[in-house]
């Protein structure tokens, strides 16, 4: 079967379209045919080398998002042909989802959402599932007031559209002022490119998508989550009462029938750039390499 590997660190380039072995399920997991996949900053510094340590060996299949079909639902409850979406911790597991078939533990597979094709699905696991989690984490409440840095990103972006579907009341910070337009017109109050227009200790609690360690923006007894592991710890905020962490995504099946059921019901929109066949994955990693996208880069199998 067809799979995209590396079996060196380096540009585009290094990625090659090859023929390996199909996946033999183990016991409780799902074996699906990738119909979509889409490309995350974490493939592209796996690529790069850029990963260091706890890396997976070389050669590796890449690839954390996964909608395809269900081949063998094994004792999972799903059925053959089913609509999937799911999500694999590359990096740990070595389990990448650039293949033509993927075998990966049932507790890590969803139903995919009814209201988009699978390509436009295979853009939310990754990115939704940081969202989600982190959310759960900062256990946003309506009502609350939630500040967002780099709220037009991937994870961002969707970070924004949960937590106003819970009641939250939500202000962005963003990069660009390409940006503003976005996060207004999917409910953010204050939106702004200075992080000096941010009043101080305003906030219940704090998503940071980069590093943006805004932490005189949180109150007294807040919560301040960060996502940026390349950047570090969040400096220590206990004097105030504050609780940080530096989230890390997990496999969460559950969590991913919970944004699809958001996605049905219209409170998620999902955001496609571009989309290449598999055939011409290295220029869709350049694509990606070249910044500036609204929206996601879909590889089609």
């Amino acid at each position: 079967m067809r799979a995209i590997q590396i079996d060196r660190f380096g540009a585009p380039d290094v990625l090659d379209l090859v023929d390996v072995p199909e996946p033999e399920p183990g016991p409780g997991d799902v074996l699906i045919r990738t119909v979509a996949t889409s490309i995350n900053p974490v493939d592209d510094k796996t690529r790069q080398g850029a990963i260091g340590e706890g890396t997976p060996p070389l050669p590796m299949t890449l690839g954390w998002d996964l909608a395809g079909i269900v081949v063998d639902g094994g004792s999972s409850g799903l059925s053959t042909g089913e609509r999937v979406i799911a999500m694999s911790h590359q990096l740990s597991s070595g389990r990448g989802t650039w293949a033509a078939l993927v075998a990966l533990p049932a507790r890590a597979v969803a139903a995919a959402p009814r209201s988009v094709s699978l390509a436009e699905a295979a853009t939310l696991p990754l990115p939704g599932l940081t969202a989600w989690q982190t959310l759960e984490w900062l256990n946003v409440r309506a009502g609350e007031r939630l500040l967002i840095t780099g709220a037009a990103g991937a994870v961002g972006g969707l970070a924004l559209q949960i937590a106003r579907a819970r009641g939250a009341e939500v202000d962005a910070l963003v990069s660009r002022k390409s940006q503003l337009v976005f996060a207004r017109d999917h409910g953010a109050g204050l939106v702004t490119t200075d992080r000096h227009a941010l009043k101080e200790r305003a906030y219940d609690a704090v998503f940071d998508t980069f590093g943006a360690f805004v932490t005189e923006a949180v109150a007294d007894g807040g919560r301040y989550a960060s996502i940026a592991t390349q950047a570090g710890p969040v400096p220590d905020l206990s004097s105030r009462g504050v609780r940080t962490t530096v989230h890390q995504v997990r496999e969460d099946g559950a969590g991913l029938n919970e944004l699809a059921g958001l996605l049905d019901a219209g409170s998620l929109r999902l955001r496609v750039h571009s989309t290449f066949g598999v055939q011409r994955i290295r220029a869709a990693h350049a694509r990606f390499s070249e910044g500036g996208l609204a929206g996601k880069i879909v590889v089609n199998f």
